[in-house]
């Protein structure tokens, strides 16, 4: 990585922890403590990871659910790196026409009449999240399940403050909550969002992540959760879910290669389809290879013109060729070459302009934690329930709040990302782990739909080109196009008339994409946890350790 040679734009806002320990860096205090707690116990950064992520289901319950879906992706001490794709897929009885479009055209291509692909049981798809933590940690994990959950059980039998984070997330959401009498006993205590400092218990909840810990993902997949839910959607009327027992039962978490690319002497893993930031990050990475950006700087116009060009044309080929892998063939070796990317360089504007964007959805509302211990086992992990609060509803008696991963579907027949069962849907997750020489460098990601895998990319050319920290690369000002208007946050509006001049329509916003987490890896085995401004992301670093073997106190 070179050294940092301007001053850069911006300020931290929060600022790193390390240890040797291990590091868990989440979306939420209680998530990063729970998966401390467990590293405290002798857990690996699986067991850490599920623990939080668990954790998460209960504190950042707008974001994460066991009933969601997203991707793991795993290294393990032997340097194997394995992806779990726990996405969520269409049910079997799914049919390409089951909802009526309200529109052909932007911006209401993705509604559908009675909004019936967004809120409510036909909005569900089947989930993956608990099948493929359980996966990972029965595959992978050193303690006991039980240990595992343990923290998840406690905070949602006792509670927890609410921040004003999630007051203003369901506020976001209220009205559509209030009509279902179990989501509004939770979090509409008195018909009103539960307010800051409000004491928010889950006791039901804290009953189905026993019986969790019991059966593990049994209970959902085929157990008296699972037949929960799906009684829950079949008293829809017109709106009942497509969901069956069997397509629980049926799941299964594929175990995935990731994809490896180089980029100035650096290795860059992530996940492959339906993931779409492996391949597209390694094929922005390739076309930005061929520019001196260090030379460039930083906080220059010339540079964001160039970054906006490379993630218009990765957006382009992602329309062109992405999606699930059963369903889809996607041209991986080509669009990750070197070669390739000559290519691309040739389709580089020196002058912006707006492209019409085919439609297109992915949720903003994601979580992300990253893990690593002592041992060197890292875990960067991406997961989501897709809108806020999912399919706002909860199944009564569990505490559960199911997806609404349906509305990711194209609603007309006859199109690539059009409904068909068992279909997984492409995803913008960017769980990235980057090596130097084989060995650990930094892993990180973040939420924020389409604008994740440019986001991470941008973090990645942070910390190799210009020489940035942990902490600085992930609170450093964003930019994002599709290939129509493009995204600049507030820390780089003073490029605005600069970027004009070069024919971009240019939007000042207050963030781009999601709370950032990353850990960096030191040749001395410490590591370094950073989160950052845009969410109420926490890094605990374990140090220290136990007494050394034979050590006693006496008298």
């Amino acid at each position: 990585m070179t050294a940092l040679q301007t001053p850069l734009p911006f300020t931290c806002k929060k600022h790193p922890a390390s240890g040797s320990g291990g590091v868990v860096v989440s979306n939420h205090p209680l998530g990063s403590a729970a998966g401390h707690e467990v590293l405290a116990m002798g857990g690996n950064a699986v067991d850490a990871g599920v623990a939080a992520l668990l954790a998460l289901t209960v504190v950042e319950p707008m974001m994460v659910g066991i009933a969601g879906g997203g991707v793991s992706h795993l290294r393990l001490p032997d340097g194997k790196h394995v992806v779990f794709d726990c996405l969520s897929e269409a049910p079997g009885a799914a049919r390409a026409d089951m909802y009526q479009p309200v529109s052909d055209s932007l911006p209401d291509y993705m509604e559908t009449a009675g909004r019936r692909n967004l809120v409510g049981p036909s909005s569900v798809a089947v989930p993956g999240n608990l099948a493929g933590w359980c996966a990972m940690h029965a595959r992978h994990g050193r303690l006991p399940f039980a240990d595992v959950t343990s923290p998840a059980i406690r905070l949602a039998a006792g509670g927890f403050r609410v921040s004003s984070y999630l007051n203003g997330n369901i506020l976001r959401h209220a009205d559509d909550m209030a009509q279902d009498a179990e989501i509004a006993r939770i979090f509409l205590p008195d018909g009103a969002p539960a307010p800051v400092g409000h004491h928010l218990s889950q006791p039901d909840y804290a009953e189905s992540l026993k019986l969790i810990r019991s059966e593990g993902a049994s209970a959902l997949h085929g157990g008296a959760l699972g037949q929960a839910l799906v009684d829950r959607l079949n008293t829809g009327g017109d709106d009942a879910g497509s969901l069956s027992l069997e397509d629980l039962k049926g799941y299964v978490p594929h175990e995935r290669d990731a994809i490896f690319s180089s980029y100035r002497g650096f290795e860059v893993a992530g996940p492959p389809p339906p993931a779409s930031s492996g391949v597209h990050v390694a094929q922005m990475l390739n076309i930005l290879e061929g520019y001196d950006l260090t030379a460039m700087g930083f906080d220059t116009a010339a540079r964001l013109h160039l970054l906006m060009e490379v993630i218009r044309i990765g957006f382009e080929d992602r329309r062109a060729a992405s999606g699930d892998p059963d369903f889809v063939d996607i041209p991986v070796e080509r669009y990750t070459s070197k070669e390739y990317a000559n290519d691309c360089r040739a389709r580089l504007r020196d002058v912006g302009g707006a492209a019409p964007v085919p439609p297109g959805y992915e949720s903003n509302n994601t979580t992300h934690v990253t893990v690593a211990d002592k041992d060197g086992m890292i875990l960067s992990a991406t997961h989501t329930i897709n809108g806020l609060f999912g399919a706002r509803f909860m199944v009564p008696g569990t505490g559960i709040i199911p997806n609404n991963y349906m509305y990711n579907f194209d609603p007309h027949p006859g199109k690539a990302l059009s409904i068909a069962p068992g279909k997984r849907v492409p995803t913008s997750m960017a769980p990235m782990i980057v090596l130097k020489g084989g060995k650990p460098a930094f892993a990180l990601g973040l939420p924020g739909a389409l604008r994740i895998f440019p986001s991470a990319l941008q973090a990645i050319v942070n910390l190799i080109d210009h020489g940035m920290t942990p902490q600085q690369a992930v609170e450093a000002p964003r930019v994002w196009t599709e290939g129509g208007h493009v995204e600049v946050e507030p820390a780089f509006a003073h490029h605005v008339e600069a970027l004009e001049a070069m024919g971009h329509e240019v939007r000042v916003v207050p963030h781009i994409g999601g709370g950032m987490n990353a850990i960096a890896f030191g040749a001395d085995g410490t590591m370094t946890g950073a989160a950052c401004w845009r969410a109420d992301g926490t890094v605990s670093a374990l140090g220290g350790g136990l007494a050394e073997q034979g050590v006693a106190f006496h008298i």
